[in-house]
């Protein structure tokens, strides 16, 4: 997905939180507000969103000299996760469609974003994203791709959502690859975080080996590149991953919920609306 002029106060407002959740008095984010704002006026609307983060929030570390801001929120939200594991775990086993029910839980995840939205209430959009409609439903198509699929290649995204995703890993029926950020950014779910939320128990880790806040496959290492090129069936959490894989002609299906206009407008749904789509399908 390209960068829309839409996104730019989006990147400063994302700036501005890190630069207070790094703890930078307002001398310090002013200093990186025109830092980046200098850099965003050079950085060409063809690339994607994520590709313009990268550059972000590589200056954002560099500013601050804080490695990961949001290590403590993401600690805060994992604990939070793994409380509502048990009783998300029994809503699976006792749903008519375990499969159905796991990506609504794993899509519901996706409100834990830092990012985009840095106001939710886990309980509560849990319970709303599993009697809410999909804006786009490919499910019979990822039940056959799945049906099909050796082994699944499995895009994380967030810190807390990782715990979501870890139930409906459980099922899959498949041998599952999880990827997580090479480095801290956002409250993007790292290695560490993915054995926080115990995602080592049911599936194999691996890192991007990239900075990004997102899979973009040209900036990643090449074991995730032979990973991406070879695989079955690929599941992308979130939107930052969708902004970077969008149009790539793979069996890549998006779970996300759309959190902003742009990228719901990207997606030719509306602001709010649940997805699960199919690159191919999507990509016409």
């Amino acid at each position: 997905m390209k960068t829309y002029l839409d996104c730019i106060p989006c990147f400063m407002e994302q700036t501005l939180r890190a630069g207070r959740v790094s703890g930078l008095d307002d001398a310090k984010i002013k200093k990186l507000l025109d830092e980046v704002g200098g850099m965003i006026k050079d950085l060409p609307v063809e690339s994607s969103p994520p590709a313009t983060g990268d550059f972000i929030y590589g200056k954002i570390r560099e500013v601050s000299g804080v490695a990961d801001p949001y290590k403590e929120i993401k600690k805060e939200t994992i604990n939070e996760a793994i409380t509502l594991y048990p009783e998300l775990k029994k809503t699976v086993e006792q749903s008519e469609d375990r499969l159905l029910t796991a990506i609504r839980i794993a899509i519901a995840g996706n409100v834990i974003d830092f990012g985009v939205n840095h106001k939710f209430n886990i309980s509560e959009d849990v319970q709303t994203i599993l009697n809410q409609h999909f804006g786009i439903f490919h499910y019979k198509e990822f039940q056959e791709s799945l049906k099909n699929a050796e082994s699944v290649l499995y895009l994380g995204d967030n810190s807390g959502e990782s715990v979501f995703d870890k139930l409906l890993i459980e099922e899959l029926g498949k041998p599952v690859t999880y990827v997580v950020r090479d480095v801290p950014v956002i409250n993007d779910v790292t290695m560490q975080d993915a054995i926080d939320s115990g995602l080592d128990t049911v599936a194999k880790l691996v890192s991007s080996g990239s900075s990004a806040p997102a899979i973009i496959p040209d900036r990643c290492s090449r074991e995730f590149q032979d990973l991406f090129n070879n695989a079955d069936i690929i599941i992308s959490k979130g939107q930052g991953n969708y902004e970077g894989l969008s149009g790539i002609n793979k069996p890549i299906f998006f779970l996300l919920k759309a959190k902003c206009h742009v990228l719901a407008g990207d997606l030719g749904v509306e602001k709010g609306d649940i997805v699960l789509a199919s690159s191919i399908i999507h990509n016409g």
